[in-house]
């Protein structure tokens, strides 16, 4: 599999692109790849040089939660942190709109998984823009300022953003997850048919539906905006999960190998008194 082949790297339209892709033993090939990542994790937290920041956007049900799950399972639980962000809170609202982003970010030598991101800030807010009245921005007084121009003026920002993040040692990977509506529309009849996912359906995701050309127009306008060679988005067929888990470990474990992180070594001083420390220790 040429992961090549789901990143943005021209322009795209989401209607052309496939929503399935079916990869045999898909379970099993993840086993390895995660073995692989978690062992990379380690040397990369030895080294202390790099971080990674996976960000994941998709529709409502697309496997975002349990993707992370499934791809993560075998690092070292200090080895990743994951932040999901929902509706700002007061204080959230009083900053710029990447701040609660800036101050998630993983440090050196971890991998932060952002589930929806910085992104829902020219997405959702598109769809529903009077959310943005909430900011408080002095330069909004009305709908009409929350143009295309306003929205473009963000992704600028964002790509400069993750410009500096970039340039200080975080390697930035960027997936959503295309699902198609039919199989959104399954998985939501799944999580009413089945009592015990009763709990995660929520009537809001039934208005969200409506919208979803709405949502598709602003995806595409931001994978085409914001995928660059320094932070790129991957589009991954999101209808069947374990291939779609597949494909995001292997973009993730193929972009590690390049980094060839190593561990540090020791000081020639340490490296002599080895054999006393040795001796030290088993005449205890």
């Amino acid at each position: 599999m040429n992961v090549e082949h789901y990143k943005v790297s021209k322009e795209i339209k989401l209607s052309t692109l496939s929503t399935k892709e079916v990869k045999k033993d898909a379970k099993k090939e993840l086993k390895k790849l995660r073995k692989k990542i978690s062992e990379l994790q380690d040397t990369m937290y030895a080294e202390g040089k790099y971080g990674v920041l996976i960000c994941l956007q998709g529709m409502d049900t697309s496997g975002k939660d349990s993707l992370i799950r499934e791809v993560f399972k075998d690092v070292n639980a200090r080895g990743v942190e994951v932040h999901s962000f929902k509706v700002p809170t007061e204080l959230e609202l009083k900053h710029d709109f990447l701040w609660r982003h800036y101050i998630a970010l993983p440090p050196k030598g971890k991998i932060g998984v952002f589930n929806r991101t910085h992104y829902e800030n020219v997405l959702v807010t598109r769809v529903h823009p009077e959310y943005v009245f909430s900011e408080s921005i002095p330069t909004v007084k009305n709908l009409e300022d929350l143009n295309d121009d306003f929205y473009h003026s963000r992704m600028d920002r964002i790509n400069q953003f993750e410009k500096h993040l970039e340039e200080n040692g975080t390697v930035v990977l960027k997936f959503f997850l295309n699902l198609s509506k039919d199989e959104q529309k399954n998985r939501l009849l799944r999580r009413l048919n089945i009592p015990e996912k009763n709990w995660k359906f929520s009537a809001g995701d039934l208005k969200e539906r409506k919208l979803w050309d709405k949502y598709q127009e602003c995806y595409e306008d931001v994978l085409n905006r914001t995928s660059t060679n320094y932070a790129p988005w991957y589009v991954v067929p999101a209808d069947d999960k374990p291939t779609a888990r597949y494909i995001v470990a292997k973009v993730l474990l193929e972009e590690l190998q390049q980094y060839n992180f190593k561990e540090p070594t020791l000081s020639q001083k340490v490296i002599d008194q080895i054999d006393e420390f040795k001796a030290q220790l088993n005449n205890e």
